[in-house]
């Protein structure tokens, strides 16, 4: 009995399922049917485009979305904060020790979303200095860019 006894949380653990984690774009994710807005930070559109180093149009929106796919391809754990209008989780996330929302913007691939959460102002200062992803070339701030989408679309109503 001693025996099975401890096998049991090896057994658990074994059989535990995990959820997958799907980048839904460059700071949303769906876990196990959940959807996740990560806090602080704000991606390009997935249908956005930007200018790179040599001003060449790219997919900067997609570019995002495997930056944080790659990101969180091994798990990710996500603290709700709050809960947007959307009902969307409006989340920190770590994929281990990494701080997910951090790490998008310190490599370019969102901008610091102030306006809700100071913390990643810097990472963005760095990032900018270091001209990585984004801050390589020209680029929309996706807040803009999905006002003017909207825009666009009412007129051609």
């Amino acid at each position: 009995m001693k025996k099975i006894m401890a096998l049991l949380p090896a057994l658990c653990w074994s059989m535990a399922v995990r959820a997958e984690v799907i980048a839904v774009d460059g700071d949303s994710l769906l876990i196990d049917g959940r959807d996740i807005r990560l806090e602080g930070i704000d991606a390009p559109e997935y249908n956005q485009k930007c200018f790179d180093a040599q001003n060449r149009l790219y997919d900067c929106g997609r570019k995002s979305k495997e930056t944080l796919a790659a990101l969180v391809k091994d798990g990710v754990e996500c603290v709700r904060r709050k809960t947007d209008r959307y009902k969307r989780e409006v989340s920190i996330c770590h994929a281990g020790e990494l701080n997910v929302n951090r790490e998008m913007v310190r490599r370019g691939q969102a901008v610091a979303y102030t306006r809700y959460l100071k913390d990643f102002a810097a990472d963005e200062a760095e990032a900018q200095k270091a001209k990585r992803g984004i801050w390589s070339g020209r680029f929309m701030r996706p807040e803009l860019f999905r006002v003017l989408e909207r825009e666009q679309k009412r007129e051609e109503r």
